[in-house]
């Protein structure tokens, strides 16, 4: 990345997922790269469609090509940290645009997934599963 793009003006959103965290920032007049904790996008989230879902507020208001997008994801696993992503994208256009707000909102971007890991209970091998049940 060069240091006029670090220079510019950015618009930052935090997006969060299970135990996952994204720092994203959006740099304006960008050529549509991705960089997340120093890699290439395309590296980082390897799977396959990982990186349209994290890239879809984008695609969806149609400025796919319009940001440098660096990200500093932590915590969690790749599934949350690309949902993070996709949270943090969505709040940063809404900084540049506040009216891409219903758009996003109608497409559930702005929402954070509350769905977490639940507590192992006492008696049982994890949340739910009870252990095998034998007569004798």
């Amino acid at each position: 990345m060069t240091d006029s793009t670090m220079t510019t003006r950015y618009y930052e959103g935090v997006g969060r997922r299970k135990e996952a965290t994204a720092r994203v920032r959006l740099y304006p007049g960008g050529d549509g790269r991705m960089i997340i904790n120093n890699k290439p996008a395309e590296e980082y989230l390897c799977r396959l469609g990982d990186l349209d879902i994290a890239l879809a507020p984008l695609r969806l208001v149609g400025q796919e090509r319009a940001y440098t997008i660096t990200v500093q994801a932590k915590g969690g696993g790749i599934t949350g940290q690309r949902d993070a992503i996709k949270l943090g994208i969505a709040r940063a256009l809404v900084k540049i645009d506040p009216n891409l707000r219903p758009v996003l909102r109608r497409a559930g971007y702005l929402r954070r997934d509350p769905r977490a890991k639940e507590r192992k209970k006492p008696g049982l091998k994890r949340a739910r599963k009870a252990p095998t049940y034998t007569k004798r």
